[in-house]
C-alpha cells in the first residue's frame, strides 16, 4: 500500500502514516480507530480545488489533515491543536 490509497470515493490511510503524525504505534492507531477515539473526516474539493480532498484524524486536543489528490498522493500535510469541550 502506498501511504494514502483511493477506491472510488474512499480513502485508505496506511496505520504508520497516523502513527508518525501522532507519535503513537501503529497498534494504538488500529485500536484506537475501532474505539472511535481517533475519527475521520473527508471533504472533496469544489472549485479550484476540485480534484483534490481534505483528510482530517482528530485524536484528544490534536489534529492531522493531508490534502491529497485524485491518485491519494500527498499533497500537504498539517498538524495542529484542536480545542476541546
Amino acid at each position: 500500500m502506498t501511504r494514502i490509497e483511493r477506491a472510488g470515493p474512499d480513502f485508505s490511510v496506511d496505520a504508520a502514516l497516523l502513527a508518525e503524525a501522532f507519535a503513537i504505534t501503529q497498534a494504538q492507531v488500529q485500536q484506537e480507530m475501532r474505539a472511535g477515539t481517533i475519527t475521520s473526516r473527508c471533504e472533496a474539493g469544489v472549485d479550484e480545488d476540485a480534484g483534490r480532498w481534505r483528510l482530517t484524524f482528530h485524536r484528544g486536543d490534536r489534529a492531522v489533515r493531508f490534502i491529497v489528490d485524485d491518485a491519494g498522493q500527498v499533497l500537504t500535510r498539517a498538524s495542529f491543536p484542536i480545542r476541546t469541550g
